[in-house]
Parts: C-alpha cells; structure tokens; sequence
C-alpha cells in the first residue's frame, strides 16, 4: 500500500437511471428502474428513489414492480451510455496515463503517474475538481474514494455516495474499517461470510485479528491468504491502463444448497441473462461460454462451449450454459452457480441496435400486443411490411428515443392497443407534453439520443 492515498476510484451515482433522469426532465426526482421490461426481465439500475422502496441492481423486474409500482421502467440505451463514458473515461485521462476502466461508469486512476502532488491536500483538490467537470461536462454526478490502494479507493467511494468524496488518510484504514462488515472486503460474497460467521468472524478487524493460519483452514489456501491480505490493507495491486478484459461473468452464491434440478437450470438461464446484459454494457461480444458450479462440499467444477462466433445473443449464451449444465450432476447440491462468456470481441453497431429483438420476450410482447389488438386488415397489411415487422419492437419499447415530424423529439411512455405514447421533451427542455399516435404513423420515427448536455451552453438541469 501507498504511503499517500494517489489511487482514485470513481464511480458514477446510479449511471443509467441517472443518465435517464437527466435525458427527461419530466423523471427527475422520481423513480426510475432501468433494464429488461418484459415478465422475465432484470434491472440493470435503479435511481435513488426507486431504492427507498427496496429496489435494487439484479433483482427480477416483475419483484420491482411490486415493490415500486409508481416508477418509470426503461429500455437501456447503451448509445447514450457509452457515449457518456466516454466523455468521463476523457476526464481522467487528463488527470493520469493510468486509468484502468472497469466498466462504463467505473474507473481507477493513478493520480501519482499524472503528476500529482501525493499529500491529502493535492489529491483532495484533483478529486473535488474531477467531480465539478464531470458534472459540467454530462450534468451527471460521481463518488470519488481516494487511497493508498485499489481496494481502499473503492470502499471509499462506496462510502461516500451519492454525489460525494472520502479520502483515507494512510495510517488510518485500521480504525475505519475494523467495524465494518467483512463483505466490504472484495472477493467475500454471502458463503464465506457465512463460513467465516460460523467460526465467529463478522469485521474486518475480526478478519484480520483471526491471523492467516486460521482462515486458510477455514477457506483454503488461496482464497485465506488473499483474504488475510485484503483485511490488513496489504494490497499493491497496480492501476493498469486500458485494461482490456479477458472475460465477462456473474455468479451467485445461495443461502441454502440448491437440490432441485429445475431451480438449477432456471438460475443458470437467469445468471446467462445478467451475464449478457454485462457483456452488452461493456460493448463486447464473446466466444466461449463456460458455466460454474460449486456442490455442496465447496468443489468447484467449470465447463465451456466455444460457439461458432462471438456473440452477445442472449438465447445463445442461455441454449449454451443449459447444454453445460446437462453434464453437470447437481443431486447433492450446488452451493454457487456462475456463467461467463470470453474469447472477447468488440461489439458491433449492429449487434448494439439489435438489443430490442435479442430481448425478444420483451419486445414479443409488445409487438404481439399491438399486432392482435388491431383490425384483421390492418394486420395484414401490417404484416405484409417486413420493415415495419422489424422495426415496430424497436421502436416502440418504454424510454427509447424518437422524432415526430410536427412535434420534435420526445421519447415513448408505453405502446399497445395499437397505440404509442410519447413524452416530447428534451435534456435541457422543462417538462415536456405528452401526445399518443397510431402506431404506423409515418411522422413518427425512431432517433439517436440526444447529448445531456446542450452543446454550447452549461448544463442547465443537472440530475
């Protein structure tokens, strides 16, 4: 560990939701839960107030709704997102050569590399203006932690959310984080802790007092010492600039053994679909496909399927990770299932507007919806347009962006029945009319998001 907090750790306050909040005026303030909106779906991101009600990353979309009924669900819009990164990732590159992405809205910085003074003073003040021109440059917000080492940083700018700065002053990690729970220590999920809970460990500074020995019985060589390590701040891991990821993956640990062969499976095809939608936020297809399972008794078995070509398919991840499964004896019971993807490539234009009919439970919905609902005539005809066939699941899904010839750009409430309601308003617009059409009506259109931030002029409505 360094001897001045120089690593930074930047993490954006609830990125997608914000973003969305900060595209439509008429959000902000409100809940917003983001991800997968048909029965199957997942939130990618919920918004602060969509978390008072209990909503979180990862849970089942359908749970969401009956935990927050009132909230605005959205389609992801990964073209806004990524070019929003970009503009933060273009931030710390200023401050450092070393920046190391983690994910879109997620980064390290070695703030030593860039130059910067290493006294609490220097570094403080570097964070507080990075927070200032991100906010400037994207009308967003972002926690910054500031420490010795990587995984201090990061804890550090968990702590400080939302919309805040901590700095760890070196010499003082002991006292901070020797009540905390020993979950905060990455690489600890819900099974250690509970194995470390049986043998009476519950903090950090319980972790680190038990002494190596102890939990390499408890946990196993690698994963002990690594552990003993993290928990008396030993961690020297290095920021790595542009690191290129060899892989994408979930994984989740269970409270009790899974026995039931079909719970089995349906977490597999639940952790393939998280695992997609993180592939898909990375900007990255994949190859290879490999699966995860630890049995009761904590062996760990992994199995791979390399596809044809990359892909970010859904349908494809699930078929493959269910095939895995088949030749994986799950009678005694599983105590950790993960799926993962690599052989990375980049992702495509294509692949990224194809987002809509990969989630085709999703988009089926709706278009089954409008299709069934309409006149015998106007369905045949309807269907008699392959383009309007293929772009009606795109076009109509909640939150996605469009332009209407009179009205402007708005973005969609909902769709059914034949019809589209749309919200015409803009980033730096107050909030905006709401008008329903046909939905074939030819003044409406599909379009590209529209920058935060009015080009010009200073954000005028920061989310």
């Amino acid at each position: 560990m360094r001897a001045a907090p120089t690593i930074l750790h930047l993490d954006m306050d609830a990125f997608y939701a914000s973003a969305e909040q900060a595209s439509k005026p008429s959000l902000r303030g409100k809940p917003v839960v983001v991800g997968g909106i048909g029965p199957r779906g997942v939130v990618a991101t919920a918004s602060y107030e969509a978390r008072v009600f209990g909503v979180r990353s990862a849970m089942a979309t359908a749970q969401a709704r009956r935990l927050c009924p009132n909230a605005a669900y959205l389609t992801p819009r990964f073209t806004l997102y990524r070019d929003v990164s970009e503009v933060v990732m273009g931030l710390l590159r200023q401050l450092s050569p070393l920046v190391e992405p983690l994910s879109l809205d997620e980064a390290f910085v070695d703030l030593e590399a860039g130059g910067v003074e290493p006294t609490a003073q220097a570094v403080r003040a570097v964070g507080e203006r990075l927070r200032r021109d991100i906010r400037a440059a994207t009308g967003l917000s972002g926690s910054v932690g500031l420490a010795g080492s990587k995984m201090l940083a990061k804890i550090a700018s968990e702590q400080a959310k939302p919309d805040g700065l901590l700095l760890i002053e070196p010499g003082t990690e002991a006292a901070l984080l020797g009540p905390m729970s020993v979950r905060v220590i990455p690489g600890v999920g819900p099974a250690t802790a509970e194995a470390l809970r049986r043998a009476g460990i519950t903090t950090v500074a319980e972790t680190g007092e038990a002494g190596e020995a102890e939990l390499v019985r408890l946990l196993g060589k690698a994963h002990g010492a690594g552990l003993y390590a993290l928990a008396t701040s030993h961690d020297d891991r290095p920021v790595v600039a542009e690191r290129d990821a060899k892989s994408v993956s979930v994984e989740d640990t269970f409270e009790e053994d899974l026995t039931d062969r079909v719970r089995v499976q349906l977490e597999i095809a639940r952790l393939a679909d998280r695992c997609v939608a993180r592939l898909r936020a990375a900007g990255r297809s994949g190859r290879t496909v490999v699966i995860k399972v630890r049995r009761y008794d904590f062996s760990t078995l992994t199995r791979s399927e390399t596809l044809r070509g990359p892909t970010d398919d859904r349908t494809v991840v699930r078929e493959a990770a269910a095939r895995l499964l088949e030749g994986v004896d799950t009678t005694a019971g599983v105590r950790l299932l993960g799926v993962g993807v690599t052989g990375l490539a980049d992702y495509t234009q294509e692949d990224l507007f194809a987002f809509a009919q990969a989630a085709s439970e999703e988009a089926a919905a709706v278009a089954a919806t409008e299709a069934t609902d309409a006149p015998a005539p106007e369905r045949e005809r309807r269907e008699g347009s392959a383009e309007a066939a293929e772009a009606r699941p795109h076009r109509w899904l909640p939150g996605l962006d469009v332009r209407h010839a009179e009205y402007g750009a708005g973005w969609i409430q909902g769709s059914g029945v034949g019809r589209v309601t749309v919200r015409f308003e803009e980033p730096w617009s107050e909030p905006g009319r709401v008008r329903t059409f046909a939905v074939d009506d030819p003044a409406l259109e599909p379009a590209e998001p529209l920058p935060l931030i009015r080009p010009g002029q200073p954000p005028d409505c920061p989310a």
